[in-house]
């Protein structure tokens, strides 16, 4: 059987104060998931670890359709939670199938989402960025009044910083002048530094939205590897495997106990941190194992012996 390890806030596993344990379990309390909407039985299995109302993020794979996104959409809002479809721009055929699915959003009890602008090369249709889809107003006349928008701790491997500066301050005015409340979601990073830099940095130019910090599930070290790749995710990278790739660290499984307990150690509220947003990466049994460990002990889940 797998020890379970403590969440430290150092390298060394020293074991973390009263204080610093009270910080992991808000942030643990506070926390989202993302899931698949062809995830069998989703919104069963989340009732067994995640409080009725939790946000619980549909994420849209290249080869997925909105109509699948709105059935899981409306199993989980019955089942007593709160759906966050992700809508890709790029993926999107034009203004007439973004109406039909934020109507049947609406439907469906929606009223939060998360926009992305998708990862196609060639887009579906009119809009190259998620910007486009915002501008058209139609999130707010569908009944969509909180929407997530994506920040780049540590960059993008294709878009430099000062246009994703740019870009995220006018997807901000421009949600705000249509009365939707704006909040970031960032992308998942395997280490804390980068992710507290780029708060302090983005609290500097004055940006005032929420943060959501996305973390990675717990998975296999390959598993990861692999999405950090396809994310250009470099840095975090290299903290995640510590320099060893051999094949048998690869399936060594990695939760998110060491990156949680250094975010425990600051101040997240000064930096206007809204809550933790994990990645599941298909993985939710895993991650449901993950969180009920976390609810019934004071020290951090073992991510070992998951299904």
């Amino acid at each position: 059987m797998t020890p379970v390890p403590r969440i430290s806030s150092r390298a060394d596993d020293t074991p973390l104060s009263d204080r610093y344990k009270r910080r992991i379990a808000d942030l643990l309390r506070g926390i989202s998931i993302e899931l698949s909407a062809r995830e069998r039985d989703a919104e069963q299995l989340c009732r067994s670890f995640l409080a009725p109302g939790t946000p619980l993020y549909i994420n849209f794979a290249p080869n997925d359709s909105y109509h699948a996104t709105i059935e899981a959409a409306s199993r989980l809002k019955r089942a007593g939670f709160r759906p966050v479809p992700h809508i890709a721009a790029r993926h999107l055929t034009g203004l007439t199938q973004l109406d039909n699915l934020l109507a049947r959003a609406s439907d469906a009890g929606v009223d939060q989402a998360l926009i992305i602008a998708g990862d196609l090369d060639r887009p579906a249709g009119p809009f190259h960025s998620s910007i486009e889809l915002i501008e058209t107003g139609l999130l707010a006349k569908r009944g969509i009044r909180t929407v997530g928008i994506a920040g780049y701790p540590e960059g993008h491997p294709k878009i430099g910083t000062a246009i994703l500066d740019a870009a995220l301050d006018t997807k901000l005015r421009l949600l705000r002048r249509d009365g939707v409340a704006p909040y970031i979601v960032t992308q998942f990073c395997f280490d804390a530094a980068p992710i507290l830099s780029w708060l302090a940095r983005i609290r500097a130019a004055a940006v005032a939205a929420p943060v959501c910090i996305g973390l990675a599930g717990p998975a296999s070290i390959a598993t990861l590897a692999k999405f950090a790749i396809r994310c250009g995710i470099g840095n975090s990278l290299l903290a995640l495997v510590g320099g060893q790739t051999s094949i048998a660290r690869l399936l060594v499984e990695s939760g998110p106990e060491r990156v949680i307990g250094a975010l425990a150690a600051s101040d997240l509220a000064a930096l206007g941190v809204a809550g933790l947003h994990l990645f599941t990466f298909g993985g939710l049994v895993r991650t449901g194992k993950w969180l009920r460990a976390a609810a019934d002990s004071d020290r951090a889940p073992a991510s070992g012996g998951a299904t």
